[in-house]
């Protein structure tokens, strides 16, 4: 049974750090992975000092035109290039999560079809400067999506994309339309969300449990560099060899995609929603297309 690992990596310092360290526990554990980068500006600390920024402006009266203003962020793709580059070489996949991860958390939901076609366009085109070659798989930060945004997907031939919460890989329809780009949704617990429903020394059995039921297709589970590749790093290691222990195949998403007969895949409709223990809202893979 094969269990993908789909990694997301949002910020300059989850590359230089999280990345290499998640590498080496791969190798280390006969396993390999999808790494998802964001290969643009790395705004991640940004959004918390505008806040507080603009709670200290509005009490003074300052106009909001001007607390919008802030400082561009270390651009990830030209500082870890080589970082990036050497994932690869090391024998895992590469695929683009975003250009601007914050920008894309805070606007995508909403934003327009210019905005989504500019975001996942200049993502696309650093991803080829950094690989030589454009992505073939995305997986959208924080699993914020929008029409227009599953639109381009298919319009940007991607061979599939993983932007959705669900039980099985789907080809999704979303008011009415059908997307031609299969989805292979996130199927597990992420640690994060582990960690509200158990304590932090249980949170790797709670997700290994969640594991047992398996659908037919094999599991697939998001980690993130900036948490299992740095911190909590050895929950992380846990889990794989729990996931060894229970008979699972450690693998990259494209290695769960190659096993797949996608023109066989069901439709569903696909919806925003919440998924347990977290209260964002999100992609979330709804009912069969048309099913009774």
């Amino acid at each position: 049974m094969k269990l993908a690992l789909k990694i997301d990596v949002q910020t300059l310092r989850g590359t230089r750090q999280g990345v290499p360290r998640l590498i080496e526990l791969l190798q280390k554990h006969n396993a390999r992975a999808t790494f998802f980068f964001c290969v643009g500006p790395d705004h991640s600390a940004r959004f918390v000092k505008q806040l507080l920024r603009t709670k200290i402006l509005k009490y003074y009266g300052i106009p909001s035109l001007l607390y919008g203003v802030a400082l561009p962020g270390p651009d990830i793709g030209k500082k870890c290039g080589d970082i990036m580059r050497k994932t690869r070489d090391a024998g895992n996949e590469v695929g683009l999560q975003a250009y601007d991860a914050a920008a894309w958390l805070n606007h995508a939901a909403q934003g327009d079809a210019v905005w989504s076609e500019k975001q996942m366009r200049l993502g696309c085109e650093r991803f080829a400067e950094i690989f030589g070659e454009p992505p073939v798989a995305r997986a959208a930060a924080g699993w914020q999506m929008s029409l227009h945004a599953y639109r381009m997907s298919q319009r940007m031939g991607f061979q599939y994309c993983s932007d959705t919460r669900g039980r099985c890989p789907f080809i999704p329809i979303y008011h009415g339309e059908i997307i031609a780009c299969p989805q292979l949704p996130t199927t597990l617990p992420t640690l994060d969300e582990a960690i509200t429903t158990a304590r932090l020394e249980g949170c790797a059995e709670h997700i290994l449990n969640s594991s047992s039921d398996a659908p037919a297709t094999g599991h697939l589970y998001t980690l993130r560099a900036e948490l299992e590749g740095m911190k909590l790093a050895p929950i992380f290691e846990r889990l794989m060899q729990g996931w060894r222990d229970r008979g699972f195949e450690l693998v990259a998403l494209r290695d769960l995609y190659a096993s797949l007969e996608t023109g066989r895949l069901p439709r569903h409709e696909v919806e925003l929603g919440k998924w347990p223990g977290t209260n964002s809202v999100i992609m979330l893979q709804a009912r069969e297309f048309l099913a009774a």
